[in-house]
């Protein structure tokens, strides 16, 4: 099974901390030349300077807000080069802030939407054509379970995802005769600051501590734990790899279980 991507390149969002950290060390494991991308010029120094280099190979980083999808396209352009194109992109960006659909403002949506779809179309348009011209191509995107089952009380962020996987579907079927898959990798509740937030947040509204809000979230995961960083990174990192030419357009729950759909 070839999962080696040595002389392959990758474009990883939301890199300094959580999945997109871990996932961007899983494939600088594998090979590959990680370009990390995110807010902070200072943390993206630091875990570019943690990633493995197994085959020598250098890794470098982008600031950028995905907030600012123009940005985002501004930030990257001036590292597009012909002869060594990003063959893998990694759309994986913080998730909404809390709370019922019916309560959010219309903003709210407009911001997750600039946030997560156009930019991550904006990515997609600056990178495709050296996926194209390589004849290898992985855009996969780390969104959520609740495109499967909607979680209660992270309206904006059910909808968006939701948006998101559409999108993918679309895109993986027009791309796929230039070689290149479009996947989704769902985690589920993942040991991360982004969970615990989300506890600490359902703990002040319920009057629990966050700790029944934890156990409570535990119980309802048949392999009976979180998931960790690294697990889905794992996932992610097999979806870009050659031996997975063949998965294209799918969703990936990541979840121990949990999500009770097919």
């Amino acid at each position: 099974m070839d999962t080696s991507l040595k002389g392959r390149r990758a474009l990883v969002c939301g890199s300094t901390q959580g999945i997109g950290k871990a996932t961007a060390i899983e494939l600088a494991a594998l090979g590959a030349q990680v370009t990390l991308m995110a807010r902070d010029p200072e943390k993206l120094k630091a875990v570019a300077a943690e990633l493995p280099r197994p085959n020598g190979q250098p890794h470098d980083f982008i600031a950028a807000d995905f907030a600012d999808p123009s940005s985002v396209g501004a930030a990257i352009r001036p590292h597009i080069d012909a002869a060594r194109p990003f063959h893998i992109l990694i759309n994986n960006t913080g998730g909404p802030k809390g709370g019922p659909a019916a309560a959010a403002a219309p903003e709210d949506y407009q911001a997750a939407f600039r946030m997560h779809v156009m930019t991550n179309q904006v990515l997609v348009q600056t990178l495709l054509p050296g996926m194209k011209a390589a004849g290898y191509g992985r855009i996969i995107n780390i969104i959520s379970t609740s495109v499967k089952a909607p979680i209660p009380d992270l309206g904006v962020s059910n909808t968006i995802r939701a948006a998101v996987a559409n999108w993918a579907k679309t895109l993986a079927g027009e791309v796929a005769k230039d070689g290149i898959t479009v996947n989704n990798v769902l985690p589920g509740f993942t040991d991360t600051s982004r969970l615990t937030e989300i506890f600490t947040l359902k703990a002040f509204k319920t009057g629990k501590q966050v700790e029944e809000v934890r156990a409570a979230a535990v119980a309802t995961i048949p392999a009976g734990r979180l998931g960790k960083a690294e697990e889905i990174a794992a996932a992610v990192a097999f979806l870009a790899t050659p031996a997975a030419a063949y998965i294209n357009g799918v969703n990936v729950p990541v979840d121990g279980g949990r999500t009770q759909s097919l």
